[in-house]
């Protein structure tokens, strides 16, 4: 994918590209890092909605839809730096050059982020990028997809007597495999929330199993969260990888005691019978039972699956 154009007309800071090429002397303009939320452009803050509208410049993940970009001026213009693993439109240190670039150019900029910007959004980069060039940056809040996952499927992050703590962790690292604390991730009566981990869903089980978690423990992983098209499949953590196994939208994985309390399809009795099956396997202790996943779209014409799957040994 071939990059935006920038002219380069002069260089007013070190390594930073000036885009107006004009004579006249403008005042600087400002960044705002605008958190999008999960997808559902219902899920947008009205602060959100001020910014993009105020702004001349929108510049956005590939994951933000149309229906929320559309909210910016029709004469703002869109430019995608769309991340995707390993494939990027421009590297990070090349979108913190362009975000300062613009403001010092005198436009109202809002980089629009998926969730949260400063929830594995690499938002704290872009802001102190702009502190260091002297560009005024704001921040603007965003539902994180755990939050929307959690609440669609009616399953708690904490909930009394089964998740005293939530933590989020990142499947993803730059060099191999993410450095974490798999015993204190293990500990029971926790929900663990990983973001990115769909292709390390096997090493992110094999690890808790490892550290102690019991493979029992109820899972839930939510792909397009919020979305149209979301996806819900209920399994337990002996059977997270092969659950995860094919997906290919945006996913998070949830661990936790908790999660054997998500909603499949409630007006579904084939699948609310399924989903009996799991819970009621969970609370019996069957750690090495054939493991059963509930799947879930939300598109109406998709009918929704049920499939018996053994975990892998």
């Amino acid at each position: 994918m071939a990059r935006p154009t920038v002219r380069s007309a002069s260089r007013s800071k070190a390594g930073l590209v000036a885009l107006g090429g004009g004579t006249g002397v403008r005042l600087p303009g400002r960044v705002t890092l605008v958190g999008a939320g999960p997808g559902d452009p219902e899920l947008l803050t009205i602060k959100a909605l001020k910014a993009l509208r105020a702004a001349d410049v929108v510049v956005h993940d590939g994951l933000v839809s149309d229906e929320i970009l559309d909210l910016a001026p029709a004469a703002a213009r869109r430019i995608n730096v769309a991340k995707r693993k390993s494939r990027h439109t421009l590297p990070q240190d090349d979108i913190n050059q362009l975000l300062v670039a613009l403001a010092l150019d005198g436009l109202t900029v809002v980089r629009l982020k998926g969730g949260d910007p400063f929830l594995f959004g690499r938002g704290g980069e872009e802001l102190t990028a702009c502190r260091e060039a002297g560009v005024d940056c704001a921040v603007v809040p965003g539902i994180t997809a755990a939050l929307a996952a959690s609440a669609g499927a009616g399953a708690p992050l904490t909930h009394r007597g089964s998740a005293q703590a939530v933590t989020f962790v990142t499947g993803h690292a730059a060099h191999g495999e993410p450095d974490l604390d798999w015993t204190a991730l293990a500990r029971p009566n926790q929900t663990v929330v990983v973001y990115m981990g769909v292709s390390t869903a096997g090493l992110i089980a094999e690890r808790l199993t490892t550290a102690g978690r019991a493979g029992s423990t109820p899972a839930l992983i939510v792909e397009n969260a919020s979305r149209a098209d979301e996806r819900r499949i209920l399994t337990t953590l002996a059977g997270l990888a092969l659950a995860a196994e094919g997906l290919k939208g945006p996913a998070l994985l949830m661990v936790g005691e908790a999660m054997a309390m998500a909603d499949a399809l409630p007006d579904n009795p084939v699948l609310r019978q399924a989903q009996d099956e799991v819970v009621s396997g969970v609370a019996n202790g069957a750690d090495h039972s054939v493991d059963l996943i509930l799947s879930l779209s939300k598109d109406e014409g998709a009918s929704p699956a049920v499939q018996r799957v053994s975990p892998r040994r």
